[in-house]
C-alpha cells in the first residue's frame, strides 16, 4: 500500500476519533452459562442516550459527546456499571450476574398514580407478569382509550415546511474491499468512511438528495392538499430524479397509533398496538424530560423471535397520554429478503390530549443483495424528514390547492449553496456536505461512468448510445413451435428520461417459418400537466391472441406465451397479427386516464396445417379476419406513483388499484372490416394487505360482446400451457379450451409471508413462505357465435358450473440471501370430464420480493 493511502486511511482513523468521542460495540453475555442476554439496556447515562441488546446480547453505542461511564441492565441481572477507558472499543464484553432472591427492582415513583414498580424477573426462567400486573399495561391502556389524532387533519387549514433528506451509503467497508481493482482510479472516495451511529458498520456515503416542500392543505369543504417542492439538491448521478424516487418510495407514511405499520409492503405489528401485549413483552423504566414534557419511558422487546416486530423504547407524555418520542428497530431472525435492519425513530409535539403534529422522523434500511450476514457488503438507505413552520390561520382561495403542479418542478428546483445555508433545518455532517463534491469528481472518472452504465443495462435492459438506446435486451431471444428460434433486435430514440416524444420499433426472424416480423410506433405528449399525448404504430408479428382477457393495444408488447420456452406439449394456435394502431389519451386528472383508439388489423392462423380461425359470413366461408374497431377505456390508478414525467414514466411499487372500463365498437365494411359488434370490458386488481397474515393479490375481470363473432374477436379464458407461472392465466386450461362472448374471472392468491411455517421449529430456519391461490371463471357463447364457426375449435364455455383451479406454492426459495423461487401445486376442481384435460400440474416462477 502506498504512503498516501496509508495516510488517508490514518486521516480517516483520526477523524472518527475527534468527530464521534465514544463508539463502544460489543456483547453482553450471562456470567454463569455465557448465553448472550438479549434486550438488555446499554446507557451511556450522562448523556441519557440508551441502545438496547439484540437477541445475540450484540449491541452499539456512540456518542459525539464525550463521557466516561457505561450502564448495562436487564431484569433479573445485576447492574453492569463500568468506567469508559477506550472511548473506540469495537470488541466490549460485559458479563452479567444473576441477582439474588431478595433483590428488587424498584424505582422511584412518579406521583402520577401509576408506580414505576417492575417486579423481579430472574435470569432463572420464571413466568412473565401478566398483562393487567404489569404497570406498563395501565399506561397503554390510557394511551389506546384516547387514540390521538393528526392535528393536521382536525384544522380547517394549514400550512408547513417538510425537509427531506435521502441517503445511499455502501456498508461494511473495510480495506481489502478498498484494494479491489475495480476501485483503481477513484481511491480518494475512501477518506469520506465513517461508522453508522446505529449499528456501528462502516459505510460509505454514495448518493445524497435533499428537498424543501412547501405543503398547504384544507379539510373543509374537502380534504385537498397541495405540496410544491421549493428547493432540491442533489449528488452527481445523470438519473438522480429515479434513485432518488427509489430511495423515497423504500419508506411508506405510517401512524404509529396504528396496529400494523407499513414496512415495504409488509405490516408489523406496532409497539402501541391494542393487541401487543400477544407478541410483545414490556417494561416501565422510568420517567424522562423531553422538550420540558414530563414522560414515562416503557422499553419493548419480542416475545418470539422471526416475527415481524420491533425492539425499542417509546416515551409516554405523562399528562395527555401521547407518544412524544418512539424508535422501532427489527430483530435480525426476521424473515424479510435483502433487509437485515429496519431502524426508525419518530418524534411528536403533543398539542394536548387529543392532538399531535409530526416533528421530525428519521428511518433506515440496513440491506444487502447476497448475504445478510452482519459482515457481508450491502447498502444503507436513509431518510430524514423535518416539519417546521407550522401555520393554521393563513388560507388561500380552495382552487388554489387543486390545481395541479408543473410536474418538472416535483423533479428539479436547484438552488444555491447560500440559500441551503440559510433554510436548511439542520446541519449536514461532515461526511455528507463531502458527498456532492465526491460524486462530481466521480462523475469525470471514465472507469466510474462504465460501472454506472453496466448497472443501468442491466435494470433497464436498454443499451444507452448516445440519442439511442439498444433493446430491450431481455427480448432478444424466444421459442415457439411455428417460428421455432425466434431473435429479435430493437432500439428506440432517448434524449434525456424526461423526453416528451419517443419513436421505437424491433425486428424479429424465426428459423422455423424462415419469416421477418418487424414493428414501430411513434408518440408525442402536447402536455406534461395533463399528459395529452397521441401516437401511432404497426407491426406484423406471430402472436398467442388467447393469452390474456384484457389484452394491450399496445404495439411493442408481446405476451409471455407467444415465446413460452418450455410448454405442457406442442402449440400450434398462433396467429399471424398485422395490426394498425392510432390512439390520443389525456389525464384531465391525476391518475385517471381517458384513451381512445383506433385499430385495423388482419388475422390469419401463423399455419394453417395445424389451426384455423375460419368462420361463415353470408354463406360463404372465410378462412381469414379483417378487423377495423374503435375503443374507449377510462383508467383509474388512485394513489399510483411515478418517477419522471416524460412520455415513458417508471412506476414506483404500491397498494395502488387498478380499475379500467372499455367499450370496443366493431366498424364493419370500414376498410373492409368483416364484423359490426359492440364489447364492453371491465377490469380491477390490487394488492391489499392484510393485517400480520401476509398480501392478497385480487383480479376481477368481466366482459361481455353482444353480436356473433368469429374466434380471433372472441373472449378465450387465458390458458397457460407452460410450466412457467404467469399471473392473470389459468395454469390448467389449454388456450381456446373455453371460449366466450360474456364471461366473469376471478385470480386470488394470497402470500401469508411465512406466517404458517414461520411457526414450525426446523422448517422456520429455512425461511420458506407459503402462498395459497383460486382461480375462478364463469362464461357463456350465444347460438349466434356457434352458427358461424367453422374453426379447428370447438367452441365450449364453462356455463355448466364455475370453473375453478385451487392449490398451494412455497415461495422464497433459494440460497443465501437470494430466494427467488417459486414453486406452485396447481389442482382443476372440475370439468375433468373433458378429454385430454390436466387434473394437476406443477409450475415454476421467479419472483423479487421483500
Amino acid at each position: 500500500m502506498s504512503f498516501k493511502r496509508n495516510l488517508s486511511l490514518l486521516f480517516v482513523f483520526f477523524s472518527v476519533i475527534i468527530y464521534a468521542q465514544v463508539k463502544i460495540q460489543g456483547k453482553v453475555l450471562d456470567a454463569e452459562t455465557g448465553k448472550p442476554i438479549s434486550y438488555a439496556d446499554v446507557r451511556l447515562p450522562e448523556l441519557k442516550i440508551v441502545a438496547t441488546t439484540n437477541s445475540d446480547g450484540s449491541f452499539y453505542i456512540e456518542s459525539s459527546n464525550n463521557t466516561n461511564k457505561l450502564s448495562i441492565s436487564k431484569s433479573g441481572y445485576q447492574v453492569y456499571d463500568y468506567e469508559i477507558i477506550e472511548r473506540i472499543d469495537f470488541n466490549f464484553l460485559a458479563e452479567l450476574e444473576v441477582k439474588k432472591e431478595d433483590d428488587s427492582d424498584i424505582l422511584d415513583d412518579s406521583g402520577e398514580g401509576i408506580a414505576l414498580q417492575v417486579a423481579t424477573i430472574s435470569g432463572k426462567k420464571k413466568p412473565r407478569l401478566k398483562k393487567k400486573e404489569n404497570p406498563a399495561y395501565a399506561i397503554l391502556r390510557e394511551v389506546w382509550a384516547r387514540k390521538k389524532s393528526n392535528g393536521l387533519k382536525m384544522v380547517p387549514q394549514y400550512s408547513y415546511n417538510e425537509y427531506e433528506k435521502l441517503q445511499f451509503d455502501l456498508s461494511n467497508i473495510d480495506s481489502a474491499f478498498m484494494k479491489k481493482k475495480i476501485f483503481r482510479g477513484f481511491e480518494f472516495v475512501f477518506d469520506k468512511v465513517d461508522t453508522s451511529s446505529i449499528n456501528g458498520k462502516t459505510y460509505l456515503p454514495a448518493f445524497l438528495n435533499e428537498s424543501i416542500y412547501k405543503v398547504e392543505g384544507i379539510n373543509t369543504p374537502q380534504t385537498q392538499e397541495r405540496k410544491v417542492l421549493e428547493a432540491n439538491k442533489t449528488s452527481g448521478f445523470e438519473n438522480n430524479e429515479v434513485v432518488a424516487s427509489t430511495v423515497k418510495n423504500l419508506f411508506k407514511d405510517i401512524n404509529i397509533y396504528d396496529n400494523r405499520l407499513n414496512f415495504l409492503d409488509i405490516k408489523f405489528v406496532s409497539p402501541i398496538a391494542t393487541d401487543g401485549f400477544s407478541v410483545y413483552d414490556y417494561e416501565l423504566k422510568d420517567t424522562v424530560d423531553i422538550d420540558g414534557i414530563e414522560t414515562y419511558r416503557i422499553k419493548y422487546f419480542p416475545r418470539r423471535e422471526g416475527e415481524l416486530t420491533f425492539k425499542g423504547d417509546m416515551y409516554i407524555s405523562k399528562n395527555s397520554y401521547a407518544v412524544k418520542s418512539i424508535d422501532l428497530e427489527t430483530t435480525k431472525a426476521m424473515n424479510v429478503n435483502f433487509i437485515r435492519n429496519i431502524y426508525m425513530a419518530l418524534d411528536f409535539d403533543v398539542a394536548n390530549d387529543s392532538v399531535f403534529y409530526p416533528k421530525k422522523e428519521y428511518a433506515m434500511l440496513d440491506m444487502s443483495i447476497l448475504s445478510k450476514k452482519e459482515g457481508s457488503k450491502g447498502l444503507f438507505a436513509h431518510k430524514t424528514v423535518n416539519y417546521y413552520n407550522y401555520d393554521f390561520e393563513t388560507r388561500q382561495p380552495d382552487t388554489y390547492y387543486s390545481r395541479r403542479i408543473d410536474p418538472a418542478k416535483t423533479a428539479l428546483n436547484e438552488k444555491t449553496s447560500e440559500y441551503w445555508a440559510e433554510n436548511r433545518p439542520e446541519v449536514l455532517t461532515k461526511d455528507q456536505e463531502g458527498i456532492y463534491e465526491t460524486l462530481d469528481q466521480l462523475n469525470q472518472v471514465p472507469k466510474f461512468n462504465r460501472i454506472v452504465k453496466g448497472i443501468e443495462v442491466l435494470g433497464s435492459g436498454y443499451w444507452n448510445v448516445g440519442v439511442i438506446d439498444i433493446g430491450n435486451l431481455y427480448s432478444s431471444f424466444g421459442f415457439n413451435n411455428i417460428e421455432g428460434l425466434r431473435l429479435r433486435a430493437g432500439a428506440r430514440t432517448y434524449f434525456s428520461q424526461n423526453d416528451m416524444w419517443r419513436a421505437q420499433g424491433f425486428m424479429a426472424y424465426g428459423f422455423r417459418d424462415d419469416k421477418f416480423k418487424y414493428g414501430a410506433d411513434f408518440r408525442y405528449m402536447f402536455s406534461k400537466y395533463n399528459r395529452f399525448q397521441v401516437g401511432i404504430g404497426t407491426k406484423r408479428d406471430v402472436e398467442q391472441l388467447a393469452a390474456q382477457l384484457t389484452a394491450s393495444d399496445g404495439i411493442m408488447t408481446r405476451s409471455f406465451a407467444s415465446s413460452s420456452i418450455i410448454n405442457q406439449g406442442d402449440n400450434y394456435f398462433l396467429s399471424s397479427n398485422n395490426l394498425t394502431n392510432i390512439y390520443t389519451s389525456v389525464e384531465p386528472w391525476k391518475n385517471v386516464t381517458f384513451r381512445l383508439d383506433g385499430n385495423y388489423q388482419r388475422v390469419k392462423p401463423a399455419s394453417s396445417e395445424y389451426f384455423s380461425i375460419a368462420y361463415e359470413k353470408d354463406g360463404v366461408i372465410q378462412q381469414n379476419l379483417t378487423n377495423s374497431s374503435l375503443s374507449v377505456s377510462v383508467i383509474a390508478r388512485p394513489g399510483a406513483k411515478y418517477s419522471q414525467y416524460g412520455i415513458d414514466r417508471i412506476e414506483m411499487s404500491s397498494l395502488a388499484p387498478t380499475l379500467m372500463l372499455r367499450y370496443t365498437k366493431g366498424l364493419k365494411g370500414v376498410i373492409d372490416s368483416d364484423f359490426e359488434y359492440d364489447k364492453i370490458q371491465f377490469l380491477y386488481t390490487q394488492p391489499i394487505l392484510v393485517g400480520s397474515f401476509g398480501k392478497s393479490l385480487v383480479t376481477v375481470e368481466a366482459g361481455k360482446t353482444f353480436q356473433g363473432v368469429p374466434l380471433s374477436l372472441l373472449s378465450a379464458i387465458p390458458g397457460n400451457e407452460s410450466y412457467g407461472q404467469v399471473y392473470g392465466t389459468f395454469s390448467q386450461l389449454d388456450y381456446y379450451e373455453f371460449v366466450t362472448d360474456e364471461y366473469v374471472t376471478l385470480n386470488y392468491e394470497h402470500h401469508f409471508n411465512g406466517w404458517i411455517l414461520n411457526k414450525i421449529p426446523l422448517i422456520k430456519k429455512l425461511k420458506l413462505r407459503e402462498v395459497g391461490f383460486l382461480r375462478a371463471a364463469y362464461g357463456d357463447i350465444s347460438e349466434k357465435t356457434k352458427n358461424i364457426n367453422r374453426s379447428s375449435i370447438e367452441y365450449f364455455a364453462p356455463n355448466q358450473q364455475i370453473y375453478y383451479e385451487y392449490g398451494f406454492g412455497i415461495e422464497n426459495i433459494g440460497w443465501g440471501n437470494i430466494r427467488p423461487i417459486r414453486i406452485d401445486f396447481n389442482w382443476r376442481g372440475n370439468y375433468n370430464n373433458l378429454p385430454d384435460v390436466r387434473k394437476f400440474g406443477v409450475t415454476l416462477g421467479l419472483q423479487w420480493d421483500f
